[in-house]
């Protein structure tokens, strides 16, 4: 029986077929360019780093940096809450494969009964007597997957898996630009800490020329207050910035799944300038960021689905086998002459279900649409982030070098008006002003070359980071 039953499984995959169409991955947008808007000029890496690693962080050369970003990758939150999803992607295509093979079932009963007289066979037979009934039967099912409903399940189910790891790829990318864009704010917020106590120091010295000089009768009272009042200010923004720096701190330490309580970075100044970054065409983008490659598998697990929703149209034939042993009496229930079996064919169709199939292939092919236009989009997002990051990096750049010349014309201005004041030709206000431009300057410098580190992190993200379409795995 089970031979026969193993002949008629193979006879009928071997007629098998898949309805439902064929996945063709969708132009992603209308024509795509052959180079960024805002790539000329872009000063791009030396040729034998013209491509970026997996460990992209290690080109801004800081270990701190490389130690917190190995200890994301093993202890962030939303990093294992993604290796968690795919692995339950890959468990639901396991249970799709599953349905290619037969089921058995082994059970085994016992029942002591009394027929009912009141029947046609009561009427015919008499009454009877109570009696047991022992079974032990082991029943074998298969589906035909004639019209491929399973094989498209297994082909959504493993299109989904492939997704979910491009999700995890995703996220970890996620994480660790995240992480090193809150590094390099905290480490311009460290440099800002150096540059204000620099000045708070700078400006107490000057409270005390200014009260020796009132002292003196040389100035009026009121250079004494504008000094004391410009000292004072200064230090509260000090103290703001340790409130931003604070923050960040806690930011990066959930990041790293530390609680914000038990965590600490030591000050360091920011003064690395930001490292060049391999540029590449357009059209490598939908190979190298794991949102597109995601977005695509999704698309091509919703075309299976519509084979799966136009299979339901067919009908269902099942292979069934049935086998085992049955006795009135323990005593012989497992002799052989106790053994029963049947086996045969099954089919079965849906005649009327009230539009049940029809809407469910409409839901299939809307959902297809859907995920199309979600694709679509994601290669426009990802074109825009890479071409906002291209030239905040050039702008940057060249702000930065105008804000050079004005930070050393500000510390000019400052000397000249402070030997001024000193030789009694101008006021104390004139140096609070050029103090207070100098000041505003500088901090504009730090704020600027913070600014250009966080849009480089956003420029690898953005161009995927050092991830592979083949190394989309965790």
């Amino acid at each position: 029986m089970i031979r026969l039953f193993i002949v008629g499984c193979l006879a009928a995959s071997l007629t098998a077929c898949s309805v439902g169409p064929e996945y063709v991955r969708p132009q992603a947008v209308e024509a795509i360019p052959s180079s960024f808007k805002e790539l000329p000029g872009w000063k791009v890496a030396a040729p034998q780093d013209d491509r970026l690693q997996e460990q992209w962080w290690l080109r801004y050369h800081d270990p701190q940096l490389n130690a917190l970003e190995e200890h994301l990758v093993v202890s962030s939150q939303s990093i294992k809450q993604a290796e968690a999803q795919y692995r339950q992607a890959l468990a639901l295509v396991q249970s799709a494969r599953a349905g290619y093979y037969p089921s058995a079932t082994l059970g085994g009963s016992a029942a002591y009964a009394q027929g009912s007289a009141n029947t046609a066979a009561g009427a015919r037979n008499g009454a009877s007597s109570p009696a047991w009934d022992f079974k032990l039967p082991l029943d074998l099912s298969w589906e035909i997957d004639l019209w491929g409903r399973i094989r498209r399940s297994v082909e959504a189910g493993e299109a989904g898996a492939a997704a979910s790891a491009s999700d995890l790829a995703a996220v970890r990318l996620s994480m660790q630009a995240a992480l090193a864009s809150s590094y390099f704010q905290l480490r311009a917020l460290d440099a800002q800490k150096l540059l204000f106590e620099e000045t708070v120091a700078a400006y107490r010295k000057y409270l005390e020329l200014t009260r020796n000089r009132y002292q003196s009768g040389i100035v009026a009272k009121s250079d004494l207050l504008q000094a004391e009042t410009q000292l004072k200010s200064t230090e509260a923004q000090a103290i703001d910035i340790d409130l931003q720096r604070a923050q960040l701190e806690h930011a990066i330490a959930v990041l790293v799944g530390v609680p914000a309580s038990q965590f600490s970075l030591p000050r360091s100044a920011l003064v690395e300038l930001p490292p060049a970054i391999p540029a590449i065409v357009p059209s490598e983008l939908l190979e190298k960021r794991p949102d597109i490659t995601a977005a695509e598998r999704r698309m091509a697990a919703a075309n299976a689905q519509i084979g799966v929703a136009k299979a339901a149209w067919f009908p269902t034939v099942r292979l069934s086998a049935t086998g085992g042993l049955e006795s009135s009496s323990i005593t012989n229930w497992l002799a052989w002459p106790s053994r029963f079996w049947s086996m045969g064919p099954a089919v079965s169709q849906n005649l009327f279900d009230g539009g049940l199939r029809s809407a469910q292939s409409e839901q299939a092919r809307a959902a297809y649409d859907a995920t199309i236009a979600a694709y679509r989009q994601t290669v426009l997002t990802s074109f825009q982030e890479v071409e906002d990051n291209l030239v905040a990096l050039q702008m940057l750049a060249a702000e930065a070098r105008v804000q050079d010349e004005a930070v050393a014309a500000a510390r000019q201005t400052t000397a000249v008006v402070t030997n001024q004041y000193r030789a009694g030709i101008v006021g104390y206000l004139n140096v609070i002003n050029a103090q207070t431009a100098e000041l505003a300057n500088r901090r504009t410098a730090l704020t600027q070359l913070g600014r250009r580190m966080v849009a480089s992190v956003q420029l690898i993200k953005a161009l995927g980071g050092g991830w592979q379409k083949e190394e989309g795995k965790p």
